[in-house]
């Protein structure tokens, strides 16, 4: 090997050992966020950054320099019940089975899930639009009270037109707060469509289990908070990043925020991943 070979083949590495410096600082500063983002998303938010400074990394290169740095994610599983569908409200009939929801604001979903804070539990109201995705209405509180539900339900009907409403429709599971007197008169009076699960799967409320896990598993958890009112500044925050700057594959990598606003037909990219790796899995085999 020449001379002019020799320091070109230590320059070359040197400059990629920079290049992966600045990735891995990179990523350092997006999880200051997005504490748990994963590997495809984070690869998604570096484009920019990459492009500004020629850096070209694919997403398997980034997954291995990530998990030589121990910055890979891990998930963990745990479920605390917090609906009660053993009351004697009014329960609703399943509208949404096998419905295709091809525009925002046609189908609202709600769930409650709890945050474990230094003081104790609060519990958290969500409602999303299950085309954007987008956290629509939201409450955290003290208690699962109804009552902490509707000012959730309020904040998501509040920008919408009558017509709006009167084309949409809310799902949830059979929660008391979801089926109580005052939530149902509030729908109602808005002209509102009313679906409830018929059971208690996952699956049959899927858009919002999901977001509950997003939230939890990703931010909030995440957060140090010492009580009710700290916990509302960290939530706003948590759902502003959510709705506004994290890429979500369900909906082509984009923001809730922009498909809401635009209304954009978007593309399931996780769906894809996972079909590509069974087949390559079934093909190995």
């Amino acid at each position: 090997m020449s001379r002019q070979s020799f320091y070109q083949h230590h320059w070359q590495l040197e400059s990629t050992e920079l290049e992966l410096q600045l990735i891995i600082r990179q990523v350092m500063l997006i999880r200051e966020d997005h504490p748990k983002l994963g590997t495809r998303k984070l690869h998604e938010k570096l484009q920019s950054f990459m492009l500004e400074h020629n850096i070209n990394i694919g997403r398997d290169a980034l997954f291995d320099l990530l998990k030589a740095n121990q910055l890979l994610v891990r998930k963990r599983k745990r479920k605390i019940t917090t609906t009660m569908s053993y009351h004697r409200f009014h329960k609703y009939p399943n509208l949404i089975k096998g419905k295709e929801i091809e525009a925002p604001n046609k189908l609202y979903v709600s769930d409650i899930t709890y945050w474990k804070i230094i003081s104790g539990f609060v519990y958290v109201s969500f409602i999303t639009d299950v085309y954007s995705h987008k956290i629509v209405g939201y409450q955290v509180a003290e208690t699962m009270e109804a009552i902490e539900s509707i000012k959730a339900l309020r904040m998501a009907l509040e920008p919408l037109s009558k017509e709006q409403m009167q084309q949409l429709i809310h799902h949830s599971d059979r929660g008391v707060q979801y089926c109580s007197t005052e939530y149902v008169k509030l729908l109602q009076d808005n002209e509102v469509k009313i679906s409830m699960t018929e059971s208690s799967e996952p699956t049959d409320n899927a858009v919002a289990e999901r977001l509950n896990g997003i939230l939890k598993n990703e931010y909030l958890q995440f957060y140090k908070v010492e009580n009710i009112e700290e916990a509302k500044i960290k939530l706003k925050r948590a759902i502003e990043l959510y709705n506004n700057d994290r890429p979500h594959m369900s909906i082509g990598n984009l923001t809730p925020e922009v498909v809401h606003q635009t209304g954009i037909k978007t593309e399931k990219l996780w769906k894809n991943y996972y079909q590509s790796k069974l087949r390559k899995e079934q093909t190995m085999g």
